[in-house]
């Protein structure tokens, strides 16, 4: 199994994709999953107008970095509430890009809305994702749906758990549409993550992998909360899993304003980038040591 991480990790350093990807390279991190959610947030790359430019660079900076894109995650936004179709445009241009930079799968969010039921959910996502199905399958890329963190809100479903994701896959049935398995998503779950991944079965194309205390999506390294590492690499090995072992923990260090203020001097409220880097080193030996473990570590 080959380790990855997510451009997101330098989201507060980076203005630009490419500028993460420097930082990353300077680890020996050499897989990457494109986070769209950049892209959206700030406004550039691929949803400026010269995105195809910017794909093109994309491309050169990857070769001259001597890394490589294997998956990329969807901007994040609310489908079912989604008059305009702003974001299903904005959805299917991140499909589009992928195609265009050989990234065969990208995580989707599904959508929720207040008051729907757990069949008016699936049958308003299925209509969703029945939008995004053309352009996927023109460029041959797979949408990969993942398990939401675990959310208490009054008259409110989603879908945060590996039976009811199951069961989307399952009732929109079309062979593009796969799963995501999130272990901090599933830390916030009374099921062991070996169950859950058993109850997907092969159904799972990718992980994104981060920790947590089980009550907030903080988005850890693994060993820095409760996640059951072992739990992990047996359920992955009993489904066969043979994709990447991604991570998706870019808050080693939490962000500053989660941390508690203090209004008279700030001259320790960011974490510098060296620091940062050299965090993000840690991470690809904690998961290179999780590998190796279990005999599976691949450069």
């Amino acid at each position: 199994m080959k380790l990855a991480t997510t451009t997101g990790d330098f989201s507060a350093y980076a203005s630009t994709q490419q500028e993460s990807m420097g930082y990353i390279a300077q680890t020996s991190f050499r897989y990457l999953d494109y986070n769209f959610c950049m892209d959206y947030a700030k406004g550039n790359g691929v949803y400026a107008s010269n995105w195809k430019e910017h794909l093109d660079d994309i491309r050169r900076h990857a070769e001259k970095l001597c890394v490589r894109f294997i998956q990329a995650h969807a901007p994040m936004g609310k489908p079912l509430a989604d008059e305009s179709g702003d974001f299903c445009r904005a959805t299917i241009r991140s499909i589009e890009s992928c195609g265009m930079l050989g990234i065969d799968r990208i995580v989707v969010h599904s959508g929720y809305r207040k008051n729907l039921t757990r069949e008016e959910t699936f049958l308003e996502n299925k209509a969703f994702f029945e939008k995004l199905f053309p352009v996927a399958e023109k460029f041959g890329v797979n949408i990969l749906v993942e398990n939401f963190d675990k959310m208490h809100v009054e008259d409110m479903y989603w879908i945060d758990n590996a039976a009811d994701l199951r069961d989307l896959i399952d009732f929109v049935d079309h062979p593009l549409l796969h799963a995501c398995w999130d272990t901090g998503h599933g830390n916030m779950q009374e099921t062991p993550q070996d169950e859950a991944l058993r109850i997907l079965g092969h159904h799972v194309y990718a992980l994104h992998v981060q920790d947590n205390y089980g009550d907030k999506d903080t988005h850890m390294a693994p060993f820095f909360g409760t996640l059951n590492l072992d739990s992990l690499m047996h359920g992955l090995k009993d489904i066969h899993y043979n994709g990447y072992f991604t991570f998706e923990a870019g808050n080693i260090f939490l962000p500053h304003n989660i941390r508690r203020p203090f209004e008279t001097d700030h001259r320790l409220l960011r974490v510098p980038l060296s620091l940062r880097i050299q965090a993000e080193k840690l991470l690809y030996e904690i998961g290179k040591y999780t590998l190796e473990a279990y005999e599976c570590f691949e450069r």
